[in-house]
């Protein structure tokens, strides 16, 4: 293990595709596309570092937005390992995060001005909250993290910053005694860590507390949108062929004058189920989504119907009362 490390860490400078510094021998769980986001190789005490910055380029939004819609999100990855940020020394505060390559970026990205370490745990892609859950944060891989990049020799601190949302996963004791690292849970959001390092390591109430604007329930919008849309398309396919029967048989007149009208009930309640849906949430009556759902349901409904979509008679607009709420 001692030569692969060296090995790794002695690969040239300019060498973009080399492993981060003492990063495990084995192949990753989800491999970054590029690595476009190593700019170059800090020298230290445990070898070379792969050195990142806190500006996002083009590639970065580009691949951002891609995982924000669902396209290539499961393999949207950091290499796990060590990275620093700016030129940082042994004194440099070290922050863990997860390999989703968005989290990544949004955490270097409100480090800018700041020399650091970012330690990034194999969390096979996924975010810090759900990974912590899932048991990827953990505390197994935080303390073979430290121990596979040497990080007791390249600081001669013993202070590691983890996210709150971690701390399901992770045991704090624990990783001090397998690790001699402490750990400090910082603030729940990236936008707060520079206030939380100013103020000493300290968080604040506000920086404890988990909210959800409008903005962050509208975030996954364009990913249900995509994700869900494997059951819509065939959905459609499927009401656009029944809407040609009627009590004669088969007919291209009703298919005509129905298919339209199922089409488009069908696409309002998949879209305001996955946009409206979380716009709405806290206004929506009920604690059970299923009552949430029924309600939004009957209002998309309530649509259709001005628009003059929701059926020529009370069985049509009965039947597409229930299937809307139901979508």
């Amino acid at each position: 293990m001692e030569e692969r490390r060296d090995e790794c860490c002695a690969r040239p400078a300019g060498e973009r595709d080399a492993r981060p510094c003492c990063a495990p021998s084995e192949p990753p769980t989800c491999p970054g596309p590029d690595r476009h986001y190593v700019t170059g190789y800090l020298d230290t005490r445990a070898g070379r570092v792969p050195v990142v910055t806190a500006e996002l380029t083009a590639v970065d939004r580009r691949g951002d937005l891609k995982a924000r819609w669902g396209i290539g999100r499961m393999k949207y990855c950091v290499e796990p390992g060590l990275y620093a940020l700016g030129t940082p020394d042994s004194r440099s505060p070290v922050l863990v995060t997860a390999n989703y390559k968005l989290t990544f970026d949004y955490l270097r990205r409100e480090l800018d001005g700041l020399d650091a370490y970012i330690m990034v745990v194999d969390t096979r892609g996924i975010n810090v909250w759900c990974a912590a859950g899932k048991g990827t944060f953990g505390t197994d891989e935080v303390v073979r993290r430290v121990s596979e990049t040497r990080l007791e020799k390249i600081v001669d601190h013993r202070d590691l910053i983890l996210p709150q949302l971690s701390a399901t996963g992770v045991a704090a004791h624990e990783v001090r005694r397998l690790s001699g690292f402490k750990v400090n849970f910082g603030p729940v959001r990236s936008a707060d860590i520079m206030a939380f390092l100013d103020a000493g390591m300290v968080a604040t109430r506000e920086m404890r507390r988990v909210t959800f604007s409008m903005a962050d329930r509208l975030a996954l919008a364009p990913n249900d949108v995509v994700q869900w849309s494997r059951y819509l398309v065939p959905m459609l396919a499927v009401f656009l062929a029944l809407s040609g029967i009627d009590r004669g048989g088969y007919s291209m007149r009703s298919l005509l004058s129905a298919g339209p009208r199922a089409l488009a009930n069908l696409v309002i309640a998949y879209l305001g189920a996955n946009v409206l849906g979380p716009m709405l949430l806290p206004w929506l009556p009920g604690r059970a989504f299923a009552l949430k759902g029924f309600v939004l349901g009957a209002l998309l409904f309530l649509l259709s119907l001005v628009a003059g979509l929701g059926g020529v008679n009370l069985i049509e607009r009965a039947g597409w009362a229930l299937i809307m709420s139901a979508v």
